[in-house]
């Protein structure tokens, strides 16, 4: 079967994926985190498991990028920088210094996540490294470039600074859990998740692609209804937790 056809076939899986996933998730939350609970399988500490499931999108991106025939296009390694950034810190730092790695994560979700880590890298790397138009470097001052780029590293930093604010609330591997203040903590409950999605929202900007927006989507699909569930349950948990919180978008959603 050609490339193609399979690369194209995969492309609108996802995007199918992402509408079935987006309502799925205001039904039943995904259980891991505060939602870990019985009758999911097998599991193993989370630490470990992050590290197993998001190692595919760094393997695959990777090497796309090696057999791509852009190698030497400085805007073909400002994507590759951009994405090992991310991903190296959610692969290898994020499991490191997390607090409740002792904590269970079911296989069942380990191994969607490895599915989605190796397609969804597979989709971007094949893109950007052989299959796009070759970016010249006059696409470095294109507003979209700039702009995606802007809202990538903003929504990086709020995702690494929102995690930071989480860890701190907890100081041992305890499964107690507080209210988190501070950064967009102030008018969001997930700030972690909106940075997320700030951050590839940028991507697809950027890359101004259909793997990238296909991301995009993926993610805020898997996040915004979780974001939900984080809501509720921080307000039904704590009385004394703030009303004007919003759960996802400041002062909107």
């Amino acid at each position: 079967m050609d490339e193609l056809l399979v690369y194209n076939i995969l492309l609108i899986i996802v995007f199918i994926s992402a509408i079935i996933i987006y309502i799925s998730l205001f039904f039943i939350s995904a259980p891991y985190g505060r939602f870990i609970r019985r009758g999911w399988g097998l599991t193993i500490n989370a630490r470990t498991a992050w590290i197993i499931m998001e190692l595919p999108a760094v393997i695959v991106f990777f090497i796309l990028f090696l057999l791509g025939s852009q190698k030497i296009n400085i805007v073909a390694i400002i994507f590759l920088l951009l994405w090992m950034i991310h991903y190296i810190h959610r692969t290898f730092i994020y499991p490191i210094i997390m607090r409740g790695g002792s904590r269970r994560f079911p296989i069942l979700i380990i191994s969607f996540s490895i599915l989605f880590n190796s397609i969804n890298g597979y989709l971007n790397g094949r893109y950007l490294f052989s299959f796009s138009p070759v970016h010249t470097s006059d696409w470095i001052r294109d507003p979209r470039f700039i702009i995606g780029l802007v809202l990538f590293l903003v929504g990086f930093i709020i995702n690494i600074h929102s995690d930071s604010v989480l860890r701190k609330l907890r100081k041992t591997d305890s499964a107690g859990y507080k209210i988190p203040y501070g950064g967009f903590f102030r008018y969001i409950s997930s700030a972690n998740y909106f940075g997320e999605i700030i951050e590839w929202i940028g991507w697809a900007i950027m890359t101004w692609s259909l793997p990238g927006l296909a991301f995009a989507l993926f993610t805020i699909a898997n996040l915004a209804p979780r974001a939900l569930s984080n809501h509720k349950w921080y307000m039904n948990k704590f009385p004394e937790y703030p009303k004007n919180r919003k759960a996802i978008i400041p002062f909107i959603y």
